[in-house]
């Protein structure tokens, strides 16, 4: 594997390497690529070359193995190794490498899904949460609102108080 990208965020090219080459040094052939900064982390590979190079006796270093062997190259090697020996025939052997694709897109799916759907439920508390955080702060100013007005109450209410005594005495007055 070569090195690519910028400091804390790396990018990986997958290549065909003599031993004693350096990490960033001269290679042979380039089959992929290998991002890890995604979720899930994006490989990019050329299956045909990679089969070869691992069939013709490469050794990939263990990243690169476990790179391989997740995209299926390990596998088909065994199974092409099942059909020199005279196990099954090609026909099996490629029925056995779509079945077990097919599960582990499948597999990949439901942890896309189940992700997704953890996501929603996440946002929804989170939502959830705000809303009541609202309905408090609602609350308070409406709280604050009923005590100015009732201030305001009370003050027109004291103001209008006098008068209303006024007038009150002027009305007893007026009658006699």
């Amino acid at each position: 594997m070569q090195r690519h990208g910028r400091k804390g965020y790396a990018f990986y090219s997958i290549v065909i390497a003599d031993v004693r080459a350096p990490r960033d040094g001269k290679f042979t052939e380039k089959i992929g690529t290998y991002n890890p900064n995604t979720n899930p982390a994006t490989v990019d590979l050329n299956f045909e070359r990679a089969l070869y190079w691992v069939e013709v006796g490469a050794q990939p270093t263990d990243t690169v193995r476990n790179i391989l062997s997740d995209e299926g190259v390990m596998l088909m090697k065994h199974l092409r190794g099942g059909v020199r020996k005279g196990a099954f025939d090609e026909a099996a052997a490629q029925a056995k490498f779509d079945a077990w694709k097919q599960a582990k897109a499948a597999k990949l799916s439901a942890i896309v899904s189940k992700d997704a759907a953890e996501k929603q439920a996440k946002a929804a508390a989170r939502l959830e949460a705000e809303k009541a955080v609202n309905a408090k702060v609602a609350e308070k100013v409406a709280e604050k609102k009923a005590a100015i007005a009732a201030a305001k109450a009370e003050a027109e209410a004291a103001a209008n108080a006098p008068a209303e005594e006024e007038a009150a005495a002027e009305a007893p007055a007026a009658e006699a």
